[in-house]
């Protein structure tokens, strides 16, 4: 069972933003350990009533009066300094802290923490682990970055000291945890609005493997020189896995895919043959996410029959590859792809499947990202057979970059390809509806509101 003697001072915590996916887990976690909690939001959605359901207080919109008689207030990064709430609190005296640092604070009251970060592939790799966990009855707490249905939510409530969480690198923040073992799946060249240069990208994550103590695990993906790099800032032990590198302790050889462009494969474990699995998700990119987890839950004597049977009742987190439904005998799917990698993992998943011709309908996420990267998403959106560009998801940014889709656009079509630049989603779907044929497949692209397009095609 936790110790939740650190956190025991505040009684009564109210979350301003507590409709965020990560919000929404710690205020079911605190609730589930005897603390009373209210939260409040900007708009409704699916988290927030779930929270109600479950006797959590909820407010739609922000009032200065929600925080009065609270112990601590907790907020998201996402909430301004002027947030009448956030302003009223800090007038009373109440104590404020940045929901990563409130993070940090409850991975402290468990004995063993694991955190599995990297640029891509961490909703999916902390699914893996969790039902592994789950499959060997260990019982963990469970937070991860999007839906996963097996465990109907994005968050799961054990009774056990294991605490499996979704470590991000932006602005720094799983610098605020304390994790026994680590997962470093790759480091890669993005968030430059904050990191600005790759260098600084990397000593975060060097930072970040000094947290681990002298008897924790490091695992760390043996394809990338970068997280190869890592085991010299750490005493701890360190397991490697890897495709292309087999001089790692675990490694995937005689790699084959199904129609649905599902692998199976064989695993070594230091040249012996650990068991032959087989995932119900597609692409490369997840038999080096499975590694991960293969070496990761047999430290923790997890048997081969349960981390066998956990990767395969895995079917994908929600937005990862997610299958939606079907339009004039096409097969529409989505994806939260938002990186050149992650498009090129996606784009290669999607190859090893069986169908006609392929679309994609992306939607660029962030000024400053699109304006870094602009050459290497037009590159990566190449693989597609059929090219349709919506305009930037703006999220925290303005577009003082003096970039936008058409840029992309123009870029790709550069490159000898014909992309097409539709902005309206109404638009964009009557296109499609038009122009796709049976066995085609087509995909929505994008970390923003692109998810929309896919539902409305199969509306």
């Amino acid at each position: 069972m936790p110790n939740i003697d650190r956190i025991k001072k505040y009684k009564k915590i109210h979350m301003i933003g507590i409709g965020g996916v990560s919000m929404s887990g710690i205020a079911e976690i605190l609730k589930n350990w005897g603390f009373e909690v209210s939260g409040s939001n900007n708009c409704n959605n699916d988290n927030i009533q779930k929270l109600i359901d479950s006797g959590i207080p909820v407010k739609i919109g922000h009032d200065p009066h929600n925080v009065e008689g609270a112990d601590v207030v907790v907020y998201t990064a996402a909430i301004s300094k002027d947030n009448n709430e956030l302003v009223h609190a800090k007038k009373l005296g109440i104590p404020t802290i940045e929901r990563a640092d409130f993070l940090g604070e409850l991975t402290r009251c468990f004995n063993n923490t694991i955190a599995i970060s990297g640029t891509h592939g961490k909703t999916t790799t902390t699914s893996m682990v969790s039902l592994c966990f789950l499959e060997a009855l260990k019982d963990p707490t469970i937070q991860v970055g999007a839906i996963l249905p097996e465990i109907n939510g994005n968050y799961l409530i054990g009774n056990s000291d294991y605490f499996i969480i979704e470590a991000c690198e932006y602005v720094e923040s799983f610098l605020k945890f304390s994790p026994k073992s680590e997962v470093v799946l790759n480091i890669d060249n993005d968030h430059l609005d904050y990191f600005k240069n790759f260098d600084n990208i990397k000593k975060a994550f060097i930072k970040y493997v000094k947290l681990i103590p002298y008897d924790g695990l490091l695992v760390i993906n043996g394809d990338d020189t970068n997280c190869l790099n890592l085991v010299k800032y750490t005493k701890s032990k360190y397991i490697t896995y890897g495709i292309s590198n087999k001089n790692t302790d675990f490694f995937a050889v005689n790699i084959s895919f199904d129609d649905n462009g599902f692998p199976e494969f064989d695993v070594y474990h230091k040249d012996v043959l650990f068991g032959r699995f087989k995932l119900s998700v597609p692409g490369m990119h997840n038999v080096l996410n499975s590694l991960a987890c293969i070496a990761l839950c047999n430290e923790y004597n997890i048997s081969v029959e349960n981390i066998k049977s956990g990767l395969e009742k895995f079917k994908g987190a929600r937005r990862r590859f997610e299958f939606k439904g079907n339009i004039n005998g096409a097969s529409i799917y989505d994806d939260y792809g938002h990186h050149p990698t992650e498009i090129i993992a996606t784009s290669k998943a999607l190859m090893s499947k069986k169908y006609n011709k392929s679309w994609v309908i992306f939607q660029p996420h962030t000024y400053s990202r699109t304006k870094n990267l602009l050459t290497d998403f037009a590159k990566a959106l190449l693989n597609f057979d059929n090219i349709i560009i919506v305009d930037v998801y703006a999220a925290r940014e303005y577009n003082t970059y003096n970039v936008t889709s058409e840029d992309l656009v123009k870029k790709i079509n550069d490159f000898g390809k014909n992309a097409l630049y539709i902005p309206d989603f109404y638009e964009c779907v009557n296109y499609i509806k038009n122009h796709v044929e049976p066995e085609d497949i087509v995909l929505t692209l994008g970390a923003g509101t692109v998810e929309e397009i896919s539902n409305m095609l199969i509306k």
